[in-house]
């Protein structure tokens, strides 16, 4: 019936079972076996006064056993009895008469020796022999004894007064608990959690494994540190079998039943020794087992899907100016040149003489026409500047107050336009807790059974309360495993409450994965063991030492971090979120508007040559084609910056010409006056009201 292990307690009434022969292999069960002793071989008054074997020898029936508790009691009643009599007969003549049992009489001196005999001590076997007025035993005492590994001890005692002092000390029961457990092997209930217990990819793959092999994870690297630890430091040689939990869960108490299921259930009925996986330490789950200190310390956080990064806008340049202030700058930008223009003309001061060596000249002249008037905003706008410069004070005046809204106006727009560009912005639908519990559109919840859900269902925050009100009130969003629900948060629009070291373990190995807020609380992971187990105290001892030298700390990294072989870092992950190198997508709507600007420049450039040549077009003889290709061969002939070009207006043509005939000598005058070398007609296309003049 496997009832002695060491998870049994027995308790022996009988004051002689100390005499009894278990055997080695109840002795090597470990189980706690306690008894009570009357008599005390181990009294040095009492041995130099008595010979227990020799006793045991007389009293005993068969010779050959130690001295028992009921003939010790009779010898020392004997013995007591004896020793009053003797005493008493020296201060009172014994009168002794025969009495027939069959008759109530009574020994007259009988009540005098009972009194006598209350009155005095006498040293026995059994200890000191003192009655009371009632008549009952004082001054007496029990052994308590415990039957170990280590054989029979005496661990305290208990007096005639009710009192138990226990005299074992800390260090002998640790004695105890190593002896029992070397060359023992303890079986470890686990449950299959990355990265804490994870089966091995060729027992996947059909790779013949067993036992221990099988596995590797946070939970096998963390025993196997704790079994080295034993060997090392204390000696013993402790082994371990993993098993995962039948059921596949944690541990929750049914309500109705009390009874656990899980691994908490496992170490309740006793089907494992250790309970080692990420099992939180609750107030719930200690009525009915003992947890070592933490070897993890967390709490409770939200993992969330990343919100899609929002693709750059082709056009993203424009976006740190709403549309409605960009129209209003248009507008702005339009009437202030209307302005400086009706301005510029209303005023007199802005019109001025373009001769000033001919003062009395009527000619005055005013340099803000329409397109002057848009250029200068424009360049004023463009913080490029303008040759054009007001003269009045009323367009000064329309100026500088154009200059400051400009001023005011690109500074807003570089700085935000810092942000736009170089920051990829996400909105994220929820930030925390709170904002989880106020919306009903994105679903949350977190593993059927286990602390998490505890933790919401006794929680009195409201903010928790109306969580829990909300997934009570939603079957389907408890998933049967955390497996199952990360798959849930990959699909979207669900928020997974689950413990923040599952949080980290899983954002490091997918990049689209995000942990909410920060800690709802703050818990710890420990090693269950079962209740009063002689194993807590051990292991709580080697978790401290470890804990001391970075050993556990060592092994999180390698499973957290290392294992993920970079996939997500967070420097790199902060880095791209702070700021990231321009490419095409965001700044391609820039080098749209230049190629359309240079579009437009060009196509500008040709109606002007053939504005001009319609013009011109009694000085042109050439096919339109001719011309436009003399006109494009002149532009690309750098060395000709002083000729004119072949559509350049008639002005240009005839200065050239003066050029000629004052290097000739001739008179300078009016060209279409004056005689033109015939072997200049051709290229300056001469009309012929010309021609017959160069002929006379």
């Amino acid at each position: 019936m496997k009832m002695v292990t060491q998870y049994y307690h027995y308790f022996f009434t009988s004051l002689d079972a100390h005499t009894i022969d278990l055997g080695d292999e109840i002795m090597k069960s470990g189980a706690n076996i306690t008894f009570l002793r009357l008599i005390d071989p181990e009294n040095s008054e009492l041995l130099r006064t008595y010979d227990f074997h020799t006793l045991g020898d007389i009293l005993t029936k068969n010779g050959k056993q130690d001295l028992r508790t009921q003939p010790a009691l009779i010898y020392d009643a004997v013995l007591f009895f004896g020793h009053a009599l003797a005493a008493f007969a020296r201060d009172n003549p014994v009168r002794a008469r025969s009495l027939d049992c069959e008759r109530d009489d009574t020994w007259e001196q009988g009540s005098t020796l009972i009194d006598y005999m209350k009155t005095i001590e006498e040293p026995g076997i059994t200890g000191p022999i003192h009655f009371n007025r009632k008549g009952e035993r004082r001054k007496f005492g029990l052994d308590l004894l415990e039957f170990s590994v280590r054989g029979l001890a005496k661990i305290g005692y208990w007096n005639s007064t009710g009192e138990i002092t226990v005299t074992k000390t800390k260090k002998e029961r640790t004695q105890d608990t190593l002896a029992f457990l070397n060359q023992t092997t303890l079986r470890v209930t686990s449950i299959e959690e990355p990265p804490y217990l994870m089966v091995k990819k060729g027992v996947q793959a059909g790779a013949r494994l067993s036992g221990n092999d099988r596995f590797e994870g946070y939970v096998p690297d963390i025993l196997d540190e704790i079994m080295k630890f034993f060997k090392k430091s204390m000696n013993v040689n402790v082994n371990y079998e993993i098993h995962v939990v039948e059921d596949g869960v944690y541990g929750g108490r049914d309500e109705d039943t009390g009874e656990w299921n899980g691994m908490i259930g496992e170490l309740v009925s006793g089907k494992a020794d250790l309970a080692m996986a990420p099992l939180t330490i609750t107030a719930l789950r200690e009525e009915d087992v003992d947890f070592t200190k933490p070897f993890m310390t967390l709490g409770i956080s939200i993992i969330f899907k990343k919100p899609e990064q929002n693709q750059p806008e082709l056009f993203g340049f424009l976006r740190p100016l709403s549309w409605m202030v960009w129209m209003y700058v248009i507008v702005a930008y339009l009437g202030v040149s209307l302005l400086l223009y009706f301005l510029a003309r209303f005023s007199p001061f802005e019109w001025y003489n373009p001769h000033p060596c001919h003062a009395k000249s009527d000619l005055l002249e005013n340099q803000f026409t329409v397109l002057n008037s848009l250029w200068f905003t424009i360049g004023s706008l463009m913080q490029q500047g303008c040759e054009i410069m007001p003269r009045a004070t009323s367009t000064r005046l329309a100026s500088g107050i154009w200059w400051f809204f400009t001023l005011v106006i690109i500074s807003s727009y570089t700085a935000n336009l810092a942000a736009f560009l170089t920051v990829a912005r996400m909105v994220t639908p929820i930030e925390n807790a709170d904002d989880l519990s106020k919306q009903t559109e994105i679903k949350y919840g977190c593993v059927r059974s286990g602390s998490t859900l505890n933790f919401f269902k006794e929680s009195k925050i409201p903010t928790y309360e109306r969580m829990w009100a909300f997934m009570s009130s939603h079957p389907d969003v408890f998933p049967n495993s955390s497996a199952e629900g990360m798959i849930r948060v990959r699909k979207g629009n669900y928020a997974y409450l689950m413990e923040s070291v599952m949080v980290e373990y899983n954002i490091q190995r997918d990049c689209s994965l995000q942990q909410v807020g920060g800690l709802l609380d703050s818990k710890g992971y420990g090693i269950g063991t079962p209740r009063n187990s002689r194993l807590r105290d051990i292991l709580s001892s080697i978790i401290l030492n470890l804990t001391e030298e970075s050993t556990l700390h060592i092994i999180k990294d390698r499973w957290w971090r290392e294992k993920a072989e970079g996939k997500c870092d967070d420097s790199d992950t902060k880095k791209k979120d702070e700021a990231s190198s321009l490419d095409t997508s965001t700044l391609g709507g820039v080098f749209i508007a230049l190629a359309a600007g240079v579009a437009l420049a060009v196509v500008t450039g040709i109606f002007e040559f053939l504005w001009k040549r319609k013009q011109q077009q009694y000085l042109e003889q050439k096919p339109l084609c001719t011309a436009m290709f003399e006109q494009f061969w002149f532009a690309c002939q750098c060395h000709r910056g002083d000729d004119p070009p072949p559509a350049a207006p008639l002005s240009k043509k005839l200065q050239k010409v003066n050029k000629v005939l004052d290097g000739n000598g001739l008179y300078m005058g009016d060209p279409r006056s004056q005689f033109i070398p015939y072997g200049m007609r051709e290229s300056l296309h001469v009309p012929p009201a010309m021609n017959d003049n160069a002929n006379h």
